[in-house]
Parts: structure tokens; sequence; C-alpha cells
């Protein structure tokens, strides 16, 4: 046993972990974003916790039920806890490996001998010790893998919760801009009315002839097939949100109109370099590279010889009831080592199979942060176009809505023709269209930057998930 405990403590000493150390690939990154505004020397809008960026409170309901119910992120929870379970699993590869057999037969024909026994035996029962040093590191790189494999689908859990407080805040102002377009078509349909019963009373008079009244009818038309796609559409939308709660199609609540919605007025990006610790795919993508880089190392190992420490103990008897006298006890202790020979070929071919996705993994992380990037400068750009956007289109309603009362005067007046006024309040129903459009926009690329940054908690913060947990607790083993 003293021989025994030197070679192990000796092996112990001597073991490495075989293969690369991981480490993060150069990403070159710049000091600021491109498009970024004025005062981003400010705290990142993806500090802001999502109940004080999403301002309305029935919207606020909503992301909280989702966070409760939405099956996605059910379905990430619990691939969470399946590779919580794989990690335990291969924390036991540490462990000795110890199993117990026994025999008890009914009949016998000849038998087996073990030493000290002159005639066979029916009855025994032996316990079987298996316990890999790990020289080479194969288990500890095993159980890196598994960590960096964990932490993958930690992060993924978090994806998708960013991703479904997106989703709802931006499927929740798309039917907000339906509601408002609605509303803005109906209104134009009754001012088409009252010009068609206008035109119906001039055409009696003679003033005017028959072109002008139907003019009038197949732009009252126009407006009226606008309502019926609008309602097709909040209902379509309305079973979008329904399975992003988690739930049957229904009805969704409303609160703040489109244009009382809350936009902050700067919304400022951080620095480039903090999205590499801050969303989720990037950080997945990371702890995938992480695991197939330790999985090199475990392939290495796997063509060196394995140091184990092997035992059987055991205890015998032909009687059942003087199975456990000490003069039936039997056992052997010491050490094992089993070398590839015939499969060396194969496991060279295995280790270049994880090289080669190492390789991949590195590529795909690469690719991560250059989306996550890209995704960071379209949403700025579109958050500040957007603005612009509106700020004009609001403007150009005014001077439409200014125009129309004016033709509207000439038209009863007689001084002007029914075309004046079919352009005016035809430009001023686009117009108003739009500006609803923009203002939903303006509202998704703030709901977009948001993601793309990867918003709702901090770096060092990532295990408290300041808004994405809270205050809604997602269960989670």
């Amino acid at each position: 046993m003293r021989r025994l405990a030197l070679v192990l403590s000796s092996g112990l000493m001597l073991s490495c972990a075989m293969g690369p150390d991981y480490s993060r690939p150069d990403i070159p990154a710049t000091a600021s974003y491109r498009m970024a505004e004025e005062g981003q020397d400010l705290p990142s809008l993806a500090n802001m916790p999502w109940w004080d960026l999403y301002r309305d409170e029935e919207l606020q309901k909503l992301i909280r039920i989702a966070l409760e119910e939405n099956k996605d992120l059910e379905r990430a929870v619990a691939t969470v806890e399946e590779f919580e379970a794989r990690a335990f699993i291969a924390k036991t590869d540490y462990a000795p490996q110890l199993d117990i057999s026994a025999n008890g037969p009914v009949a016998r024909s000849g038998g087996v001998r073990f030493p000290g026994f002159a005639s066979p035996f029916n009855y025994y029962l032996q316990g079987n010790l298996a316990w890999e040093i790990d020289i080479w590191g194969r288990l500890r790189r095993s159980n890196e893998a598994a960590r960096a494999d964990l932490l993958a689908k930690e992060e993924n859990r978090r994806a998708v919760v960013l991703q479904l407080v997106g989703g709802v805040a931006q499927a929740y102002f798309d039917l907000r801009q339906y509601d408002l377009q609605l509303e803005i078509a109906t209104r134009t349909l009754q001012a088409w009315d009252e010009s068609i019963r206008i035109s119906q009373a001039r055409y009696r008079h003679g003033v005017i002839n028959r072109l002008d009244v139907e003019q009038f009818r197949a732009e009252r038309e126009n407006a009226a097939s606008r309502i019926a796609e609008l309602k097709r559409q909040i209902v379509q939308k309305e079973n979008e949100v329904s399975v992003l709660l988690g739930r049957a199609p229904g009805q969704i609540p409303r609160g703040r109109s489109l244009a009382d919605q809350v936009v902050p007025p700067v919304v400022p990006a951080g620095l480039p370099s903090d999205l590499l610790q801050r969303r989720p795919d990037v950080v997945q993508a990371e702890q995938q590279l992480a695991a197939a880089t330790a999985r090199i190392g475990a392939a290495k190992a796997d063509r060196f010889p394995k140091l184990s420490l092997t035992g059987t103990l055991g205890i015998a008897n032909p009687t059942l009831s003087k199975l456990f006298d000490s003069n039936g006890e039997y056992g052997v202790l010491g050490p094992g080592l089993a070398a590839p020979l015939l499969n060396a070929k194969a496991l060279g071919f295995q280790q270049d199979s994880v090289e080669a996705q190492a390789r991949q993994a590195v590529a795909q992380y690469k690719q991560t942060v250059l989306v996550a990037f890209k995704e960071v400068e379209d949403s700025l750009v579109g958050v500040s176009t957007t603005r612009e956007q509106a700020a004009a289109q609001e403007r150009q309603v005014s001077a439409l809505k200014a125009a129309l009362h004016l033709a509207n005067l000439r038209y009863k007046g007689g001084l002007a023709n029914y075309l004046d006024v079919l352009i005016a309040q035809r430009n001023l129903f686009d117009a108003e269209l739009s500006l609803a459009s923009t203002r939903r926009l303006n509202l998704t690329s703030v709901v977009q930057l948001y993601k793309a940054l990867g918003g709702g908690w901090s770096p060092g913060e990532r295990g408290q998930e300041q808004s994405a947990a809270t205050p809604v607790e997602v269960s989670h083993k």
C-alpha cells in the first residue's frame, strides 16, 4: 500500500492537462460606435431595467406574463437543468467508480474456485473498484468542456429572455400602430362620407357633374378597404402576442396610445468593448469556443495510456449462512494501465475532428461579434433618423390639415373644383398613416437597440439578471 500511495502521489504531481488553454480571440473594436449620438459618456442604455425603459403599465404586465408562461423560455430553462446534470456527471469521473455484484444460484454445475477454497461455491458478494488517475488531464478537460457547455446554455436562456422582452414590446408597438391607423382610417372614412354628401347635394343642384361624385365615392371605398386590412392585421398581431405570452389566441389589453409612449431623449450605447461581455449570444458563442478548445485536450489525452487503480474485494462461501465468515474473504488491489493499440489511428482522426470543430467555433464567435456590432450600429442610426423623420412628418401633417381646410372652404364656396379637395384629403390620409408607422418605427428602433446592446444586466451582475428575471422570478433550478 505504501508503494501504491507513492505511485499515485507521484502520478498526480506529474500530471498535466494536455491541449491548449482557452484564450479569447483578438477582436478589433473601435473606441466608439460610428453612429453614436452626443451624450455617449452617460451610462449605457443597456444598464436600464426594462420596466424603466417601457413605461406603459399594460406592456409591463404583458412582459411579466411572458416571463412566467412563455414556452420557449420554459424549454430554455429545462435545457439549463439538463446541462447542470451533465456537468455534475462529468465531476463524478474524478471519484472512484464502485459497483457491487452478488450471486446465489439455485443449482450448480461445476463451479468457480478461488484461492483458499477447495470446492466450488454458490454464494458470493463482491465489490469492484475502478479509479482513473488523471495524468494527462483528460478528466479536467472534459470537466472544462462540460462547464463551458453549461454556461453556454445559461447564456442561451438569457438570450431567450432578452428576445422575449424585446419581442413582446415590439409586437405591442406594432399593435398600437395598427390601432392608431385604424382610428385614422375610420376618421378619414367619415370625412369622405361628408364629402360625398356635399357633392351629391351640389350635383342635384347642377353645380358639379357626376364625375365628381364618383371620384369621392372611390376614395371613400379606398379608406373602407384599408379599415378591413387593419382589422385583419390587429387580430393577427394579437394572436402573435398571445403566443409570446404562452397563451391561446385572444384579445390583448391596451395601455398608452402610440403617441403617448415614452422614448428616452438620449440613448447612449456605451463602449463597443462592453458588448463582448454583455450580449448573451456573444458570451454563448465564446463559451462554445471554450468547450471546443477543452475537448482538444481531452482528445489528445485519449491517445495516451490511462492509469487506473483497480481492485476487487469480496466474500464467498458454499453455504449462504456462512457467507460472512472471515475465511471467505478475498481481494486484490493495484494499478492498471490501458493504452490504445488498434484504435490509435481512429483516435488521431478524432483529435483532428475536434480541432476542426474548434476552428468552426472561432469563426462562429467572430461572426457573432461582427453581427452584434452591426446590429448596434443599425439600431443607433434607426433611432436617430426615425426621430428626425417623425418630426418632419408631424410638420407635414400639420400643413396638410391646413391645406385640406382651405380646399374645403374653397370647394364649398365654388372657388375650387373637387380635385383640390380630393388631393388634399388623400395626401393627409397617407401622411397620417406614414406618421403612425414612423412613430412605431422609432419605438421599435429603441427596442432593437436595447436588445442589440444586451440590455437587462451588467457584466458584473450576470447572476442577478437585473432586468431579465426581476421583478418576475424565472423558475430555474
